[in-house]
């Protein structure tokens, strides 16, 4: 076996002379990337794939359709997720700076498209029906419109302020009543629709943007006051449609309305209690066949994991989706200012958006109608999730190259 070519290192005083083996080809084009994360989204995409073919393929068959409809489907969203990632990973710091931005206002536009021309859909009116059977959900990508652009607000904001003063400080009460106008315009839209789960994975993860961005402790707190304060409003001044209302009740007492709001959630509940530690094995889930359980390819996907893999196998994946939120901050914890802000607001998503999905799975949380990222079908949330994970990968080579 050929040696790898030898390169002289850089002079030092105790090692003149020592040589460090050069790069191959395929080491230069991967460095700087993480390549752990990338493989736990495919990972996780794959198994969703799986899990979504399964809990389709029975009730395609009933219909007299085609039972790998729906898992084509997934893998086509997969690969433009894939061809999304690619593009973002090769972002820079000037093109991190206008994506912000671009995609902020592009996804407000949608938002407020969506209003005209939407698609009601389980009692939320937010898609648009593109044609050919392909439907856009701009709420998906405002998620990640909101986070680089309060990243970019603050790296800016706190720049101007070091030229300026020669000192760097927590974000001032102009900066961080700017950042209150771009979360409450795009949340205000999302909440008329009503889409609560999207409003409410908006705001964690905002959230998560402006502790990162070291604004100050009264202004976190007064933040959740209001924010308690303004949900309990909306309860009492009947902001709310009925049925979610009643998935709020159901969350107390599950028998409450066994055959209403709380049906979804009792039969899943049902098929992962079927599925024991090992499950019953890969489309011979007795609840998953049936098609007992509703949304399961989407909302309730985790079910299908629960039911044909039980135990170990729904573990694994919130294990894939925990390392995968760990790489996240490791990515966090070596960038820069604006990278760091949009590292742990996209952390901040898949983390609280996991916690809901499973949650509402196990009746543990209120059903709010929130994809399992990477696993879930869904064409708006895989590209949205791509295009996320192609910024952290930009964000990892910036920090790689800089000194």
């Amino acid at each position: 076996m050929t040696p790898p070519p030898m390169t002289l290192a850089a002079r030092d005083p105790r090692a003149p002379f020592r040589l460090t083996p050069a790069l191959t080809p395929l080491e230069r084009r991967v460095r700087g990337y993480d390549i752990p994360l990338l493989l736990l989204a495919l990972a996780l995409s794959l198994i969703g794939a799986l899990l979504v073919w399964a809990a389709t393929r029975d009730t395609q068959r009933a219909a007299h359709a085609d039972p790998q409809a729906f898992l084509y489907r997934h893998l086509i969203n997969l690969a433009i997720a894939a061809v999304l990632t690619a593009l973002a990973a090769r972002l820079d710091a000037r093109l991190l700076r206008l994506f912000g931005p671009v995609v902020y206002l592009a996804s407000l536009l949608g938002l407020c498209a969506v209003l005209v021309v939407g698609t009601t859909i389980n009692g939320a009116r937010a898609w648009i029906r593109l044609g050919g059977g392909v439907e856009l959900q701009p709420s998906e990508f405002m998620k990640l419109g909101l986070i680089v652009g309060m990243a970019v607000l603050f790296s800016q904001r706190a720049a101007e302020r070091d030229n300026r003063d020669h000192g760097d400080g927590p974000p001032t009460m102009s900066d961080v009543l700017l950042a209150l106008g771009l979360i409450a315009v795009p949340l205000a839209l999302i909440l008329v629709q009503p889409d609560l789960g999207s409003a409410m994975v908006l705001a964690c993860a905002a959230f998560g943007v402006l502790v990162a961005a070291g604004v100050r402790a009264r202004w976190t707190i007064g933040i959740l006051v209001v924010g308690a304060v303004l949900a309990v409003l909306a309860v009492k001044g009947g902001m709310l449609q009925g049925y979610q209302l009643q998935r709020f009740r159901s969350l107390v007492d599950p028998q409450r309305d066994i055959q209403g709001a709380a049906y979804n959630v009792n039969q899943a509940r049902i098929a992962i209690a079927n599925g024991g530690l090992f499950g019953t094995g890969l489309f011979a889930g007795p609840q998953t066949n049936g098609g007992y359980v509703p949304e399961q390819r989407t909302d309730f996907v985790f079910s299908v994991a629960g039911e044909e893999f039980g135990l170990v196998g729904g573990g694994l994946v919130i294990a894939l989706l925990g390392l995968l939120c760990w790489r996240g901050l490791r990515i966090a914890r070596d960038a820069d200012d604006a990278g760091k802000l949009v590292a742990i607001g996209v952390v901040c998503w898949f983390a609280f958006q996991t916690f809901q999905n499973v949650g509402m799975n196990l009746g543990l949380t209120p059903v709010t109608g929130v994809p399992l990222p990477f696993v879930s079908y869904g064409g708006s949330s895989m590209f949205a999730q791509g295009l996320a994970i192609g910024l952290l990968q930009a964000v990892r080579r910036h920090s790689s190259t800089s000194p």
